[in-house]
Order: C-alpha cells, then sequence, then structure tokens
C-alpha cells in the first residue's frame, strides 16, 4: 500500500518511469529494470532516465544531470528503490543527496539484500521525504525476474512453443515446420531478445539444426544454452558457429565427455555435479541471468516444469488441425493420477500474431 494520501498524483508519473525502465528489457542483466522521472517543485517534468545495461549509469543519474539546477526542491520517482552501495558504479542515494531533492517517490523496494530497504532508509534519516507503494503491482511484474531471481538463486524461466488447435507440435513423422506463421517467429526473435539465454536440449539440435538468435534484434545476442545427457551432438551444427552468439554446452558427469573432441572449439563446455533443468538455472544465475526462455522438447520441458524452473508459458496457437494420436505433444507425462494434481494457470495476456493466438500464463503458484 502507498504510503501517501495523494497517491494519485504520482501514479501516472510511476506508469512514465515503469515505461521508460521496459525499453531495456533483455538487456540490463544482472541488474533490473529501473526507470526515474524527475518533477520540479511544480510537478513539472525537468529531467527522466532509464538503465541500459550493467555498468552503465544508472536511471537516476540519469535524471538527475537531465534535469541540472531544476532537481533542486522537486520529486524524483523511481520504480525501485535506489541503490546505497557501491557496485560498478557510485551509490544513487548520494547522488540524489547532492542534487537537492526533497522528495523521492518509490513503487518498490529492492529485493537485492545489498540494498533492501537500506536507500530508502538512509534517505529518510537524510532529511528526505520518502513515498513509497506507488503501483507496486506494476512494478513488481516488470522486474518479476530480477525478483525471482534474487528470492530464489535462479532466473525466470519461460517456456515456449507453437502448437495446432488440437495440441500437437509435430506430425508422427517428426515434421513440425512450419506451424505458426511468418509473423509468429519474427515475435519469436523479439521474445529470445527478452532473455538472457535460450536453452534447448540435444535432440532439438539434431532434429531441427536451431540458430536460436534475435535476427539482429537484440544488440546482445542472449546466451544459446544446449543441455546433453549423452554429448551424442552433430559435429555441424548452426549453434556451433560462435560468431553470431555464444553457445554453451551443458553435460553431466555421467557422459562420454570424449565426444566433445568433435565438435568446434568455439562452444563453451561446462560439466555440472547434475546435469539436471535446476542445476542448469542455478549455474546461469551465477553468471548473472534473471530470464530463460525455454524452446525445447517436451521431455526436458517436462522436467524443467517438474523442477519448477518454468514460472511462465509463451504459447503460439495456430489454427490448424494436425490430428494422430501418435503426433508430437509439447509435454510428457507427469504422472498424475487426479485433476487435483494438475498444475495450474492463470492469463496474463492472449493476443493475435497474424492467424495465430499467442497466449501468455504463468503458473499459479510460480515460486
Amino acid at each position: 500500500m502507498a504510503t501517501n494520501l495523494n497517491s494519485h498524483i504520482w501514479e501516472p508519473w510511476m506508469f512514465r518511469a515503469i515505461n521508460l525502465a521496459s525499453l531495456a528489457e533483455g538487456q540490463t542483466s544482472p541488474n533490473p529494470l529501473v526507470g526515474a522521472v524527475i518533477l520540479d517543485e511544480k510537478n513539472r517534468l525537468v529531467g527522466e532516465g532509464f538503465h541500459l545495461r550493467s555498468g552503465e549509469p544508472h536511471a537516476e543519474i540519469g535524471a538527475i544531470e537531465q534535469a541540472g539546477s531544476l532537481a533542486k526542491g522537486g520529486t524524483l520517482l523511481v520504480n525501485l528503490e535506489p541503490c546505497c552501495h557501491r557496485g560498478k558504479t557510485p551509490p544513487c542515494t548520494d547522488a540524489i543527496l547532492r542534487s537537492g531533492i526533497k522528495r523521492v517517490v518509490v513503487a518498490i523496494q529492492d529485493p537485492d539484500q545489498r540494498v533492501s530497504g537500506k536507500g530508502i532508509a538512509f534517505l529518510k534519516e537524510s532529511g528526505i521525504e520518502v513515498v513509497t507503494g506507488i503501483l507496486e503491482k506494476e512494478a513488481a511484474f516488470l522486474n518479476r525476474a530480477f525478483i525471482f531471481r534474487n528470492r530464489t538463486g535462479r532466473p525466470w524461466g519461460t517456456l515456449k512453443w507453437a502448437m495446432s488447435f488440437d495440441g500437437r507440435i509435430g506430425l508422427s513423422n517428426g515434421k513440425s515446420k512450419w506451424i505458426s506463421g511468418e509473423k509468429s517467429r519474427k515475435r519469436v526473435h523479439s521474445l529470445r531478445a527478452k532473455n538472457d539465454a535460450v536453452i534447448v536440449g540435444g535432440g532439438t539440435v539434431r532434429s531441427d539444426n536451431p540458430l536460436l538468435t534475435t535476427r539482429g534484434i537484440a544488440d546482445i545476442e542472449p546466451l544459446r544454452v544446449v543441455c546433453s545427457s549423452t554429448l551424442d551432438l552433430p559435429k555441424e551444427a548452426q549453434l556451433w558457429n560462435t560468431e553470431l552468439a555464444k553457445t554453451l554446452i551443458f553435460y553431466g558427469p555421467e557422459s562420454d565427455a570424449r565426444c566433445l573432441e568433435n565438435l568446434p572449439s568455439g562452444p563453451e563446455r561446462l560439466c555440472l555435479e547434475e546435469n539436471t533443468p535446476i542445476k542448469v538455472m542455478e549455474a546461469l544465475a551465477q553468471r548473472g541471468c534473471n530470464q530463460v526462455l525455454w524452446e525445447c522438447g517436451s521431455s526436458l520441458a517436462t522436467k524443467a516444469i517438474q523442477q519448477n524452473c518454468v514460472q511462465e508459458l509463451s504459447l503460439f496457437l495456430s489454427p490448424k488441425l494436425l490430428g494422430g494420436v501418435s503426433a508430437m505433444t509439447p509435454l510428457a507425462d507427469f504422472g498424475f493420477s487426479s485433476m487435483e494434481q494438475v498444475f495450474k494457470l492463470k492469463e496474463v495476456s492472449s493476443n493475435k500474431s497474424g492467424e495465430d493466438f499467442v497466449l501468455n500464463m504463468l503458473f499459479d503458484n510460480y515460486g
């Protein structure tokens, strides 16, 4: 809840800060998405900014620099608590004090334990009025991946698949190109651009030979991840060309590492103590990934869901009927014996993409 009875005054400007923050989606990891707006004493816009990527100035700094002397006596609105520690950049709280800003309006507290409430406390102790809880729900949803990684130690996982109206992702003979339309395929490129890594299994590499890039949409292509239990991978594959994007191969101690000698030297290789979705996600979190996209086959997708490595679904539903009892389906058997055991989902959005329908859904208990 907001701590200010005049919260309605700040909501339109906080919307602006949130929208600014979203402009850098997919670029800021391991940092959060942050936008900032500065109003003068008469609540007129005098400065704004957003954090573009790790190592570059935070949103508050950009807004303060733009506002200049007009920030004095004004109000700063930011969708995440200002930092009070020195990382790759100096503390934002120090810059706020120097600017002469008299009020800071914050949507949510930073989940990072280096900050978490300390930035707000420092500002209050320094005599600055602090208003919290403005558009808290919207701000939390924008940074759901950053919040989730700080809380659980693994990235937010989104599972994507394209399927027919009768729930098939391919024919009985394995043919699956193309279920979705061209517009939807381009939309997948944009979806990848919002993620830090894209994960597939060895079976997908063997059957589809995917490229897994954004086709130039992202300034920095997401890390392409291959999870292989056997390392029975083709000697030639588009993923082995690391000039376009980096590739990382995860495998376990049970795999025959000699198979890697047949592959080009470009992809990074990493043996995990246990080659499971949750260990893969923990390793990616340690590399600073906030959000990853699963584009894998049914077996790996099922394991990822079972190990709580998928929090969101992005489904492309094509108006086609494939039929066939043995046709390919997006998930394997969960082993449920009653309807009380099934996973429950809640809708985030639904819209059209050409002839296709796109559904974005969250797991009911995604933590």
